[in-house]
């Protein structure tokens, strides 16, 4: 099989963060001249922009880098991106020969001197681009940060992390929080629109800190209320990874008012009890997570919740574990994920080591899913009879497949219709079936105005 030096195939892994930053190299490369193919083997470069953030993820993102290097061909360059080797290029580069080239999550807008580089330079040891930055680059050179999903779209508006989360790699990977310019995140939105986007999925490691290091207070809110008067036609805007305590007054009144913006928070609590908190150097203040959320679903009746929990941290007790389940019982979150603790070396939490048996940890995260799973059932029931408006993104199998204002792409749940519906069609259907997760329903017979909910 003929390699075309000047293709290329990116396997994107981990979140959607990382898949923005994949489709702006994408976009780099083709600028450049490169074209994209869907067949590593016909690729002259394989790029893997890897993930680095738990256990798993970075076994994933090294089987995948094993199993191309291993299938590489003569005069193909294989290079490994993103936050595994920001964290650990060496260490990469050493455990998977057959890696060409190296480049971090911090400067993923170089792939282009790297790729240059490569096929310039024929040398047995990989190029390495990991300057010393001490944040994610900000001269992000034409590439627009979204990711096109059919007609929804990612949009990330900031990058890096200043959280104190004693668990988390991710400032050790990224840096410090970097929030692009408004009008360059104002731009973006416009060229979605002018494609036909009809969904934005705003993204960052902690949406409500949006503007901190450009002086902005309530920056989140103030952009949000921008992107509906500069993207009037855009149906839905989505907020994702928002962080307890900075859920402000400001923020709520946006929500509940700007028709695009829809009644849908993502906000990870991680836990629920003050001194596991205090271990992962969260905010320890339950109370306000309460009156937060109450006053979240006086303004926004119709909130759709969502939020997401580590089990097993270390030194969490029954006890402590227990007043988690407690806590998923009283507040009723629409919809909630959760993780085994993955033991990060680096990580402040480090000195804690890892003292919850895995067994223990599995039973527990079962326990708490089991929990979840009933109360979304029981939350969805509340939709039979109720009509929502449907986007929807594919046809198999006899049913159409969407996503109501509840649902955030990848990760929520589904609309499932019985008829053929055209993707990218938002329509209403009337909700007839509850299942734990998912939702069944009819199409109206009668199109109805544009709704949000």
């Amino acid at each position: 099989m003929t390699i075309n030096k000047n293709t290329f195939h990116i396997v994107s892994l981990g979140c959607a963060k990382n898949t923005v930053d994949s489709d702006s190299m994408a976009q780099l490369l083709t600028k450049s001249g490169y074209k994209s193919t869907a067949d590593p083997d016909k690729a002259g470069i394989l790029i893997v922009n890897t993930c680095g953030f738990i256990a798993t993820a970075k076994e994933e993102s090294h089987n995948v880098l094993a199993e191309l290097a291993k299938k590489k061909k003569s005069g193909q360059k294989l290079i490994a991106a993103g936050c595994l080797t920001q964290r650990y290029g060496a260490d990469v580069a050493r455990e998977l020969p057959g890696i060409d080239g190296i480049i971090g999550t911090r400067r993923w807008m170089d792939i282009t001197d790297v790729v240059a580089n490569l096929q310039r330079v024929n040398s047995p040891n990989p190029r390495y681009q990991l300057p010393d930055a001490a944040a994610v680059g900000s001269d992000e050179q034409g590439a627009l940060r979204v990711s096109i999903q059919g007609v929804s779209a990612y949009l990330k508006i900031a990058d890096g992390c200043r959280r104190p989360c004693a668990f988390c790699a991710i400032p050790l990977i990224k840096g410090t929080t970097v929030s692009r310019p408004e009008e360059s995140i104002l731009a973006e939105a416009r060229i979605l629109q002018d494609k036909g986007i009809r969904e934005i999925t705003l993204i960052a490691q902690d949406t409500t800190d949006y503007g901190y290091d450009l002086g902005l207070k309530n920056g989140l809110a103030k952009l949000l209320k921008k992107l509906t008067a500069a993207a009037p036609d855009i149906d839905w805007i989505r907020v994702m990874y928002s962080y307890p305590g900075f859920v402000t007054d400001q923020l709520i009144e946006v929500i509940a008012t700007e028709k695009q913006v829809v009644h849908y928070l993502d906000m990870p609590l991680q836990h629920a009890h003050p001194a596991v908190l205090r271990r992962m150097q969260r905010p320890t203040n339950v109370s306000w997570v309460n009156k937060t959320v109450e006053k979240m679903r006086k303004a926004i009746p119709d909130l759709a919740l969502r939020t997401t929990f580590i089990v097993g941290y270390p030194g969490e007790t029954e006890a402590e574990f227990q007043t988690l389940l407690d806590f998923i019982e009283e507040l009723r979150f629409d919809r909630v994920g959760a993780f085994e603790y993955s033991f990060e070396s680096g990580t402040p939490c480090e000195p804690l080591g890892d003292t919850v048996p895995a067994e223990v940890k599995k039973e527990r995260f079962n326990r708490l899913m089991e929990k979840q799973q009933k109360i979304s059932m029981e939350i969805n029931k509340t939709f039979i009879g109720r009509t929502l408006n449907v986007l929807f993104e594919g046809y198999g199998q006899g049913v159409s497949i969407g996503r109501s204002y509840r649902d955030a792409p990848e990760i929520d749940g589904l609309v499932l219709v019985k008829s053929k519906i055209p993707a990218g069609q938002m329509l209403p259907v009337l909700i007839n079936e509850a299942m734990p997760y998912d939702l069944g329903g009819t199409m109206l017979k009668k199109k109805q105005p544009r709704l949000k909910s």
